[in-house]
């Protein structure tokens, strides 16, 4: 039950009042017992005291050493927690931390067992990592030691990563985040998180890294499958509803959610060419237009509580010792009152890679200053406080405000009164049928229709004798990093033999092999030999001579697109053209004349030019998790009507870059012999239906510099088939102080409409839709027209103005 804050100061009042009250002489012996015992109840394990009340008191209670413990964690070194086997274990945790521990890094993986598990952050390469029952024991474990065995029995934090879904064994594994964006639809994005939540709180972990609220503008960089793309308002409203999933609205948590951190602060999506963590090169008024709004938007509207800092450079300044990021800007602009938590060895990064500081403990007072309040994965950097105390380069006020941070989360987390979960209903709540549905559903929603030449799509199954499904990961799916094993992935393959079950036969070929493995973990990648390859499209032509449809499917993996988080472990490309020779196989089966669906599964945009052009069908699907197949079958049958839109611009070549759709006048003159034009703009995508849009039309024509207005759009569907269109507002500051981008996004909307139905999608344009940063860096909105645009992208508008006086 959630209680609110006025219910909880009259819990107080009263019990504070039932503490003094005297208690009668004829009262039984047991109940002055009971009084007494009350009475000695410290204030901080008291559930009806103020939150605050309860957070002084226990600091007052901690030595030094405590409280620093409560700022690390521990994750590479769980062996000084745990058995060999990987069991906790609570002696070797009492002798390594005898003051307690703040927070266990991914309770679920194995690290720390015997022999070491490789890997990084997502599952371990090669390992298989704790099941549901496993990771409550664990959990449980670990929470008992802490609440009984240390001294003032002071709960952990486990977190876990959940990028899109829980990442752990048996999860649930909703599409990637960059396909989630493609649905333009929040309400569905808050569903998949709220289901993420269920599945992590029941198995004992409490906190999330994640949502990732980075606007992605460089589709080099591997990283860009973990955002919801390229716009700043996009990312803002994904990422709320991501967080109202998680976490709900208010605070205490409820008992079937889990803090957020948001990630990462900040300019992380635009690194200096494409390579994940090189300096962003960003001014400050661009990332107050683009970068900040989602972290801004989050603070602001929700009690956010988790703030994670980037690894990269702005300035000269990397964001883990950027005091003006984190404590300026983030807690003083934005009111920030949570804690803000270090990238896994972010600290130790500004000496090893920043070549900032000539040791860790150098480092450790740069980030406490700044405002990192916990250092994750591991205490390192951190675990030399006490002596920077000591020598008096940290003040003892620096750690106690970090560990009210901390604390103040706990007890709203409820951490105190419920640390444990139910090891028998962690697996009955894992992927459950409505979870699954939910994945099949958010799939669905999630793809993209680029191109439909005549009409190809939907397939009528009655005219279909033998299809042929070509493609290595047509049968072995990707779902995208930072995933674990869910229990079930339905693969392009297997719903495509489900839906030709008596009525069709199809055949698979291979037909191209990218890479020698897909595992998101290990380091080394080698593409597949040319000669392999020739005998796999050999073989595909073979297969492909009796079909009456191919259904191709190409792309990319988890190691074409990923975390490069070392130097042996790359993730970024200086191409973004289809890896490997699958232009040829595409080409050889399209010149069969045969109609050929190719669908895409991938974690970046790829410049498919060939594919543009002459594939009669083609769907852009990212990662759609673990209902791949169905979700694509859905579509590829007409079952339903696509609807999704590109939350990023598709280049046509890696030389158009930078190619982001918000770009300002002068950013798009011309190249000889080229074009800048992008393959496909933001916003795009086809229906098997057809859509018309009016232009938007202003309640008020003129507006003072304070008022909002609503826009209204008329969107009819003048197709045969029931859709979803995305109603897309876009503004353009006519003239300003400072240059303007040529439109931005201000709203967005989908709608399903039947045949011949017709709907009007109304949009309040307020001041801080209209506004900018002027010369003097302050929000404002100057007088002057505003171009108002809608349309079912970001090319295909139709306009009016606005003027504001």
């Amino acid at each position: 039950m959630i209680v609110s804050g006025q219910a909880r100061r009259r819990i107080a009042f009263l019990a504070a009042f039932a503490a003094v009250t005297l208690v009668p002489a004829t009262a039984p012996a047991a109940f002055a017992q009971s009084a007494a015992k009350k009475a000695d109840k410290p204030i901080y394990k008291d559930a009806t005291r103020p939150v605050d009340a309860r957070v002084e008191d226990l600091l007052s209670r901690m030595t030094l050493d405590e409280r620093i413990a409560q700022l690390v964690a521990i994750w590479e070194h769980k062996d000084r927690i745990q058995t060999p086997a990987g069991d906790f274990d609570p002696a070797k945790a009492s002798a390594a931390f005898p003051n307690g521990l703040g927070m266990i890094s991914r309770p679920s993986d194995r690290r720390g067992v015997t022999p070491p598990a490789a890997g990084s952050a997502g599952a371990a390469a090669g390992v298989r990592n704790r099941n549901p029952e496993e990771t409550v024991t664990y959990i449980n474990a670990a929470q008992k030691w802490a609440v009984e065995r240390t001294r003032l029995g002071i709960p952990m934090f486990m977190h876990e990563e959940a990028l899109h879904g829980l990442v752990a064994a048996e999860a649930t594994s909703f599409p990637q985040s960059i396909a989630l964006a493609s649905s333009f639809n929040p309400k569905i994005v808050e569903k998949v998180f709220g289901v993420a939540a269920r599945e992590t709180r029941a198995r004992g972990a409490n906190l999330v890294l994640a949502p990732v609220v980075d606007v992605s503008r460089d589709p080099r960089w591997g990283r860009i499958e973990e955002t919801y793309g390229e716009d700043p308002h996009l990312v803002s409203e994904m990422g709320l509803a991501a967080i109202r999933g998680f976490q709900g609205t208010t605070l205490p948590l409820a008992p079937d959610k889990v803090f957020v951190t948001l990630k990462h602060m900040t300019g992380h999506g635009q690194p200096e060419n494409g390579t994940n963590v090189a300096p962003a090169q960003i001014s400050e008024r661009t990332l107050r237009e683009n970068f900040f709004p989602p972290f801004e938007r989050a603070i602001e509207e929700l009690p956010v509580m988790g703030v994670m800092a980037s690894y990269n450079e702005i300035d000269g300044v990397p964001s883990h010792v950027n005091r003006w990021l984190l404590t300026d800007v983030l807690r003083g602009e934005w009111g920030f009152k949570g804690a803000v938590i270090s990238d896994y060895f972010a600290i130790r990064e500004t000496v090893t890679r920043h070549k900032m500081f000539a040791n860790v403990k150098e480092a450790a007072v740069r980030a406490m200053d700044a405002g990192v309040d916990v250092e994750t994965p591991d205490g390192e950097a951190y675990n030399h406080l006490a002596e920077l105390v000591r020598e008096g380069k940290v003040s003892e006020d620096q750690i106690n405000v970090a560990v009210r941070r901390v604390l103040k989360m706990k007890f709203e987390g409820g951490l105190f009164e419920n640390p444990y979960a139910d090891p028998r209903t962690a697996g009955r709540k894992t992927a459950t049928p409505d979870a699954v549905a939910l994945a099949r559903e958010a799939a669905r929603e999630s793809i993209v229709l680029l191109r439909n030449s005549n009409g190809l799509l939907p397939l009528n199954s009655t005219g279909i004798k033998r299809m042929a499904v070509i493609g290595t990961h047509a049968r072995d799916t990707p779902i995208g990093g930072y995933s674990d094993v869910p229990r079930h992935v339905v693969s392009v393959l297997e719903a495509m033999q489900a839906e030709g079950k008596g009525k069709f036969q199809v055949d698979y070929a291979e037909g191209i092999r990218i890479t020698d493995h897909r595992e998101w973990s290990k380091d080394a990648v080698e593409l597949v030999k040319p000669e392999v390859n020739d005998q796999l499209r050999a073989q595909a032509l073979e297969t492909a001579k009796d079909a009456d449809v191919i259904v191709l499917v190409l792309g990319g993996n988890e190691t074409l697109s990923r975390e490069a988080w070392a130097d042996n472990h790359l993730g970024d490309m200086e191409t973004l053209d289809l890896v490997g020779p699958q232009d040829q196989l595409a080409e050889a089966l399209i010149k069969t004349g045969k109609p050929v669906v190719v669908v895409l599964l991938n974690g970046r945009p790829y410049s498919v030019n060939y594919l543009a052009r002459n594939a009669p069908a083609l769907i852009e699907g990212w990662y759609l998790g673990q209902e791949t197949g169905n979700g694509l079958a859905d579509v590829i049958f007409g079952r339903y009507n696509p609807g999704g839109k590109l939350p990023v611009t598709i280049a046509r070549s890696v030389g158009q870059l930078p190619v982001y759709y918000n770009a300002k006048p002068t950013a798009r003159r011309g190249y000889l012999f080229g074009d800048t034009s992008p393959l496909y703009p933001f916003g795009y995508g086809l229906s098997y239906t057809t859509f018309e849009m009016s232009a938007p039309k202003l309640a008020s024509a003129s507006i003072g510099l304070s008022e909002s207005v609503n826009v209204s759009v008329d969107v009819t569907n003048t197709g045969q088939r029931e859709g979803d269109e995305v109603v897309q507002l876009y503004v353009r500051d006519d003239e300003a102080s400072v240059t303007r981008p040529i439109k931005e996004l201000k709203h967005f909307e989908r709608v399903t409409l039947k045949p011949g139905e017709r709907k009007t999608v109304t949009f309040t344009l307020t001041p801080r839709d209209l506004s900018f940063w002027n010369l003097d860096m302050k929000r404002m909105v100057e007088p002057g027209t505003f171009t108002i645009s809608a349309g079912p992208n970001s090319v295909d508008l139709k306009a009016t103005t606005l003027t504001v006086k």
